[in-house]
């Protein structure tokens, strides 16, 4: 792995990754120890219900990493963390559409305000070389033809959208008016072991595996663009070498996959009857399509989607297979 930092070769890259105790920011922890061995990786996470320890097992004896509780909000403990990093890589945030439905306040407060706490913080830093801002493809609204290109103005249908659009926009502003080196990235749909099963994935997955219904919004044909989680890893690592502060690049799987297919590639998967299908009332302001165009930062570097859908889908079947000990208490509610 590539990287752009301009550090003496003895001493180590002091990386923070927020959220790095949720789906995508643990699996980025552990792909950053592993790929860059003078990564000296801090963790900070508020452990709400997506952001679990359990999640970083794997790297618990590891003395390159560290974890601290705490939230993003809190200038108090972000202070200090920005001020000792040369990355920052910030993926804390509410995430779950249907919960900004319900309570749009707690993604304020987390998405843009977190996300101010943390620039403020960077503006002050003389060591920070990246700043990179974890968004989302649903910023740009549903896109019913085509594919959505960093240029093309944001349209965001749901709070958690538009938080994830007002924290990007903050953060680019902070890159044209303090000069902090942010590079905000907007991924697709991602999927893979350790998501939260509230996400249609392992939801479907682990109801699936119980015999219960799978609740299909709407008529099943919303279409969306599915990544594996570990491709997303190797692009924000690209970026972090390679990219350009103060611009935009879109991560794309290149999988669009109407939801009624999803859902009975799964119970396929695991043997189940299409007849557990639950067609349930459609979401609020349900997107009807996602798409981005990747042409950007596939002329960045070499960075291209390895992980076929299919084989992704399968991988991914086996481990929440494999793996009850870690879904059967969240269900459950213990």
């Amino acid at each position: 792995m590539e990287r752009c930092l301009t550090i003496g070769p003895e001493r180590m890259v002091n990386v923070l990754v927020t959220g790095g105790a949720g789906f995508i920011g643990s699996h980025f922890v552990k792909f950053g120890l592993k790929h860059h061995p003078d990564w000296q990786v801090t963790t900070l996470d508020k452990l709400t219900y997506a952001g679990r320890l359990e999640n970083l097992q794997d790297i618990k004896n590891d003395n390159r990493h560290r974890f601290v509780h705490g939230d993003v909000s809190d200038s108090k403990v972000t202070a200090p963390l920005v001020a000792k990093a040369h990355i920052v890589v910030h993926f804390a945030a509410e995430t779950h559409v249907d919960r900004s439905i319900q309570d749009a306040g707690a993604f304020i407060e987390t998405d843009i305000y977190g996300t101010f706490t943390l620039l403020e913080a960077a503006r002050q830093s003389a060591k920070l070389q990246r700043f990179v801002q974890i968004s989302t493809d649903e910023v740009y609204g549903s896109v019913e033809r085509g594919s959505s290109l960093e240029t093309d103005a944001l349209k965001p249908r749901n709070p958690y959208a538009a938080s994830k659009a007002g924290a990007e926009h903050l953060a680019y502003s902070y890159w044209a008016t303090f000069r902090v080196p942010v590079i905000i990235s907007r991924a697709s749909n991602n999927y893979g072991p350790y998501q939260f099963p509230e996400k249609v994935i392992p939801l479907f997955i682990t109801n699936a595996l119980d015999g219960q219904p799978v609740p299909l919004y709407g008529d099943g044909l919303n279409i969306r663009d599915w990544l594996y989680v570990e491709d997303h890893c190797r692009a924000l690592d690209m970026l972090i070498a390679k990219g350009t502060n103060g611009e935009i690049y879109n991560i794309g799987g290149g999988n669009d996959v109407r939801n009624i297919d999803l859902t009975k590639n799964i119970l396929s998967m695991i043997d189940r009857p299409d007849s557990l299908i639950t067609k349930v009332p459609d979401r609020l302001g349900h997107d009807r399509r996602y798409s981005l165009n990747t042409t950007k930062i596939r002329n960045l570097g070499n960075w291209k989607p390895e992980v076929e859908f299919s084989s992704g889908l399968q991988t991914t079947v086996k481990w929440y297979q494999d793996n009850e000990w870690w879904w059967r208490p969240i269900k459950s509610g213990n």
